[in-house]
C-alpha cells in the first residue's frame, strides 16, 4: 500500500482543495497510506529533515510545500517522488502544481469590462509568481481594450497582518483611484484587505470601488463586509492530477510534469453586485434593479427611480449597458439562478422561483441558451466548485 507524506498549511483554502482531490485519487486507485506532518517541519527541519524522516518511514511519495530556496538539483535525486505546490516562483528540478494564472487575470478582466467600468486597479505582490501573472493577464487584456490598470503592491510580511485596519498607504491608494473602479485582488486575502481599508478611508461598495479576489474561501468572503465576490480554481480537479501523475512516478512509469490548476466560475456576491456608470439616472435606475430582480419589477417601477420618460430611459440604458431592461433583468435571474443551483441543494424549481423566475415552464430552454447547459446538468458539473 503506498505511503505518502503530505506537509502543507492544511488551514489554506487552496491547499485543502488541492488534498481533497487527492484524497479522492486514493479513494478510486488506492487506498493509499497518508502521514500529515506539522508545517513547521518545512523551515525546522528543513528539506533534509523532511526527507531524512519520509525515508526513515518509508514514503513511497511526497507532496510538500516548500520555500524556492529548497529548489536544489539534490531535490529531484532524494530518492522519493515528489511534487510541490509553486511558491514564490516555480520549481525548476521537481514537478509543480501551478495554476493558469494569467488566464485568472483575464477572467477578472473581462468581468468587469462587461459591468461597464473604465477604471481599473491591481492589487497584489510582484514577488510571487501567482500574483504577478493574475496582474499581468489582468492589465494586458484591459491594455487591448485602450484601458490602464493602476498597481498597488501590498506587504507580505505575516508580521504586519493588521496595517490595512488603519489608515495606510493602501487606503491612500484607494482614496486616490478615479470613481467608479474595479479592482482585482490577488487573492481572496488581499480582497478583504481592501474592504477594510475602504471602511477605513469611508469609501462604498460597490458604489465606489467593486473589488474581486481569487480562491472562492469561503470564510474568507462570507465574513467580508459586503461579501467578496471571487474567482473559483478547480483545485480539487488539480489535486486528483497531481495524484495520478504521483501514482506513476512511484511506479517508475514517468519523471513528471506541472500540473495547471485552471480558474473555473466567478461567484459574484455583493462587492462586484453592480454595473458602472457616471450617469445618475441610469445609476439610480440599476441600483433599483440590483435590489428588486428578484421579485416582480415592471418597467414603470424602475423609471420611478430614474426620473425619465420610458422612451428616454429605455435609451440610455442600452446605450450604457448594451442591453434592454428586460435582459439586464433576464441576465440578473439567471446568475442569480446558476449561483443558487451551483452553492445550495434546493430544487430546481425552487431556485428558479428564487431568482425572479414566475413562469418556469420554459426555464430550462431559457437557461440553456445563456449557460450552454440546462440547470441539471450545470448543477452536475459545477456543484460546491
Amino acid at each position: 500500500m503506498p505511503k505518502v507524506l503530505l506537509l502543507a498549511d492544511f488551514a489554506e483554502e487552496y491547499f485543502k482543495k488541492i488534498l481533497l482531490g487527492i484524497a479522492r485519487y486514493s479513494k478510486e486507485h488506492g487506498p493509499w497510506i497518508f502521514c500529515r506532518m506539522p508545517y513547521y517541519y518545512r523551515d525546522e527541519p528543513g528539506i533534509s529533515g523532511v526527507v531524512e524522516w519520509a525515508k526513515e518511514w518509508g514514503a513511497d511519495g511526497i507532496v510538500a510545500q516548500l520555500n524556492n530556496n529548497d529548489d536544489r538539483p539534490e531535490l529531484k535525486n532524494s530518492g522519493i517522488p515528489l511534487i510541490v505546490p509553486d511558491y514564490k516562483e516555480r520549481f525548476k528540478h521537481v514537478p509543480n502544481i501551478t495554476g493558469n494564472y494569467y488566464e485568472t487575470g483575464k477572467n477578472a478582466a473581462n468581468y468587469f469590462l462587461q459591468k461597464g467600468y473604465k477604471n481599473f486597479g491591481f492589487y497584489g505582490y510582484s514577488s510571487f509568481v501567482w500574483s504577478r501573472e493574475r496582474g499581468l493577464g489582468f492589465s494586458e487584456l484591459l491594455a487591448e481594450k485602450g484601458h490602464q490598470v493602476s498597481f498597488f503592491e501590498g506587504d507580505p510580511d505575516p508580521n504586519h497582518e493588521m496595517w490595512y485596519y488603519k489608515p495606510s498607504a493602501l487606503s491612500r491608494w484607494l482614496s486616490n483611484l478615479p470613481k467608479p473602479v474595479a479592482i482585482m485582488a490577488c487573492d481572496d486575502n488581499c480582497g478583504q484587505q481592501i474592504t477594510e481599508a475602504s471602511k477605513v478611508s469611508g469609501i462604498k461598495i460597490p458604489e465606489e470601488i467593486a473589488v474581486i479576489g481569487v480562491d472562492n474561501d469561503q470564510l474568507i468572503c462570507t465574513m467580508s463586509d459586503p461579501q467578496l465576490s471571487s474567482i473559483s480554481l478547480d483545485a480539487e480537479q488539480g489535486g486528483y492530477e497531481a495524484a495520478a501523475m504521483l501514482d506513476r512516478m512511484m511506479k517508475g512509469e514517468i519523471n513528471g510534469y506541472d500540473i495547471v490548476v485552471q480558474p473555473k466560475q466567478i461567484k459574484t456576491r455583493s462587492s462586484t453586485d453592480i454595473y458602472a456608470t457616471a450617469d445618475k439616472q441610469i445609476a439610480n435606475a440599476l441600483k433599483h434593479i440590483h435590489q428588486h430582480f428578484t421579485a416582480d419589477l415592471p418597467v414603470s417601477e424602475v423609471l420611478q427611480n430614474a426620473a425619465l420618460s420610458r422612451r428616454a430611459l429605455e435609451i440610455k440604458f442600452k446605450r450604457t449597458t448594451g442591453k434592454s431592461i428586460h435582459q439586464y433583468i433576464n441576465q440578473l435571474r439567471i446568475e442569480k439562478f446558476s449561483r443558487l443551483l451551483s452553492e445550495t441543494d434546493v430544487p430546481i424549481a425552487q431556485a428558479a422561483y428564487e431568482s425572479g423566475f414566475t413562469e418556469i415552464k420554459n426555464i430550462a430552454q431559457q437557461f440553456k441558451k445563456a449557460k450552454g447547459l440546462t440547470p441539471s446538468a450545470f448543477r452536475k458539473k459545477n456543484r460546491n466548485k
